[in-house]
């Protein structure tokens, strides 16, 4: 009995290692007979939704060293020093050493330095491809692209967001050894070969991208703000056409050494920031008002009711007037759209009241406001939104025309595009597809409709107010002969500390053409703009430009 136990134990044995425990053995096996070089997979490209290359690899090497294969320290560390500009004492103490078996020598070196060292014919030295990340075009869209580390892992952006994706798989030369690390003559290298990562189509337009970055960049210029952000949507889908802040990063020469400067310039603030809109959140604020008289609903102001603005209104201790003295009578009697012309806020405090809280907040919840969008993009922000169990009467007069919310400039161009497209709120996305070298697409995202805002009807008169902002209010400057542009104008006073901070604003426009059946959709803001800081002055003129080189860029014909 005793011996059969112990027979059954030897063959469980046996059994354990050589069937469950092979895979490891031979694992060990190799690696103390191998020594391996690495070989970086290839990253896969970036292109824009037209194949414009946005993110590439160019080839470069790594070149390693193994102390126990090296016959002449001196001469070898001298070589290598004299090529890869080293300290050759310190190389040399490197390759002296016996702690490490192998070092690496140096990283992302070109082709022109490797085909001089192979004419050494260096005995313990190995070089292989690691790849180094290119961007053609420098600081275009480089919030939305982001940058990669040394080792050509996604630190921010979609090669972040889609590292996985795009990282590859890592493949190695593998050399036949002695046991102290020594190459074996005639030894045969074994090949595994780095497999190439997956390739990322944008929604990025370049020929949009590029119009936008120049038009920020004079908007820097000329109004010497903080920063200053754009984006522009594709309101029948949602996908983000362009995305400009400035100042930027130039992606081919970042930073490192400074990671303040790093973080605060490659910030998406498009996506990760908030502000008090101000004035284009009255576009929100009109479109549940005529929402809700179509719906029957009494405590809604028709299009043709006779807002009386000449006063001040106080609610809940808080005053609240028209930016105008409505001296001669000016403004003191509008209509919705005379309202939107003329950005008067206690008409929006009215409507705001008078549709009143639950109901008014129901929409917000519909405007996605105080929620992420769920755009492909790390470090979405919520927004702020006062809880709707305490907001008071004061905070949601502020709520009507603008204050007293937060959003993100995202947030606000897809609550704005759903009013547009005739109430359809769309999923943002940045990335179309995914796809391999040879065009088989792994991936592709599709228009995804989340809710409904308002109707078609309540759609077309808001449109057709906006666009009358644009021709004859606050927006003439986007105004653009033969193309029907809506749009409306803001100027938000910014809060620190809670409480307004003197002298500072934020000017904005948002728009888009043609207003009947949207295709381009624009947010500008300007942040701290220095001297005038009107949004119909200081960012719609760009919205202007920026609508005027889509034009030019697509070849959109004017209307008969």
């Amino acid at each position: 009995m005793a011996i059969t136990f112990i027979f059954c134990l030897i063959l469980s044995r046996f059994f354990y290692i050589q069937i469950l425990w092979s895979e490891k053995l031979q694992y060990l096996a190799v690696d103390q007979w191998t020594r391996e070089i690495p070989i970086m997979a290839e990253r896969g490209e970036i292109v824009d939704r037209n194949n414009v290359v946005l993110a590439t690899n160019k080839d470069t090497y790594s070149i390693y060293a193994r102390s126990n294969a090296i016959k002449d320290v001196e001469k070898t560390s001298g070589i290598l020093a004299d090529i890869f500009e080293l300290d050759g004492i310190v190389l040399a103490n490197k390759l002296t050493t016996k702690k490490a078996s192998e070092i690496t020598v140096a990283v992302k070196q070109e082709k022109t330095k490797i085909e001089r060292l192979t004419t050494f014919d260096l005995s313990g030295v190995y070089f292989s491809r690691d790849n180094t990340r290119i961007y053609p075009y420098n600081d275009l869209c480089s919030q939305v692209i982001g940058f990669t580390s040394t080792d050509n892992s996604g630190l921010s952006g979609i090669e972040q967001y889609y590292n996985k994706y795009l990282l590859g798989e890592n493949g190695e030369l593998l050399f036949e050894t002695d046991l102290v690390g020594v190459e074996l003559d005639n030894a045969v290298a074994i090949y595994k070969p780095a497999q190439k990562g997956l390739n990322l189509k944008l929604t990025i337009d370049y020929e949009i991208q590029s119009v936008v970055d120049q038009a920020m960049k004079r908007a820097y210029v000329k109004h010497n703000p903080k920063c200053v952000e754009c984006i522009i949507l594709d309101p029948s889908t949602f996908e983000v056409l362009a995305i400009s802040s400035y100042p930027s990063l130039d992606l081919n020469n970042l930073p490192r050494d400074n990671p303040s400067e790093l973080t605060e310039y490659s910030r998406n603030g498009i996506v990760c920031d908030i502000y008090e809109p101000g004035s284009t959140f009255k576009v929100l604020t009109s479109a549940i008002n005529v929402e809700e008289y179509l719906q029957g609903n009494e405590k809604a102001f028709s299009t043709n009711y006779v807002f009386n603005s000449s006063r001040t209104r106080a609610v809940a201790g808080t005053t609240i007037k028209c930016w105008s003295n409505h001296a001669n009578g000016k403004h003191s009697c509008q209509n919705l759209a005379m309202a939107l012309n003329n950005s008067c806020n206690p008409c929006f405090t009215d409507i705001a009241l008078s549709i009143g809280k639950e109901k008014f907040y129901d929409y917000l919840d519909k405007f996605n406001l105080g929620k992420v969008t769920g755009i492909d993009f790390s470090g979405e922000a919520l927004g702020m939104l006062v809880g709707e169990n305490y907001v008071t009467d004061a905070d949601l007069a502020r709520i009507g025309f603008g204050q007293s919310v937060a959003l993100t400039p995202l947030q606000l161009a897809c609550a704005v595009a759903s009013v547009a497209n005739g109430g359809y709120y769309y999923k943002p996305k940045i990335v179309k597809q995914i796809y391999t070298d040879n065009s088989n697409i792994e991936y592709s995202a599709p228009a995804e409709l989340k809710q409904r805002t308002i109707s078609e009807n309540a759609s077309k008169i808001i449109n057709q107010m906006l666009e009358g902002v644009v021709s004859q209010g606050s927006g003439k400057k986007a105004f653009i002969e033969g193309y029907k542009v809506a749009g409306k104008t803001g100027t938000a006073q910014k809060f620190e500390n809670g409480i307004i901070a003197q002298g500072k604003y934020v000017s904005s426009f948002i728009g888009y053409f043609p207003s009947d059946s949207p295709k381009y959709l624009a947010l500008i803001t300007v942040d701290e703009p220095t001297g005038e800081y009107y949004g119909s002055t200081v960012a719609t003129p760009f919205a202007g430009e920026i609508f005027q080189g889509i034009i030019s860029a697509k070849n959109i014909q004017k209307y008969e």
